[in-house]
């Protein structure tokens, strides 16, 4: 998976079409990421006595890794990702500008 927890990435499919945030945990066994401010969900729960209220809860539910792409920290636009071997360490390179991404 190119994309890592922190990068600033752009939604490309969905309700949240055209939004960024940033990633904050990776499902890689179900190849999702949950990505702050995405994909807001409500969640009910239930009292679990009588003198307990029902509440509800608020979370960013995760996103599917392909509709998600990475914003390139120097040309500021949403770009494919590759990889390249520099001084013997692999590391990720925006295929539009040819920057190297930390």
């Amino acid at each position: 998976m190119k994309i890592k927890k922190n990068d600033l990435v752009k939604i490309t499919t969905g309700k949240d079409l055209g939004k960024e945030g940033k990633v904050t945990q990776i499902l890689i066994d179900e190849n999702k990421v949950v990505v702050d401010g995405v994909n807001k969900t409500i969640k009910n729960l239930k009292s679990k006595n009588s003198q307990d209220k029902g509440r509800k809860i608020e979370f960013f539910a995760p996103v599917d890794y392909s509709n998600v792409q990475v914003i390139c920290p120097s040309c500021k636009k949403s770009a494919k990702l590759g990889y390249k071997v520099e001084n013997k360490n692999k590391v990720r390179v925006c295929k539009k500008c040819n920057a190297v991404i930390n």
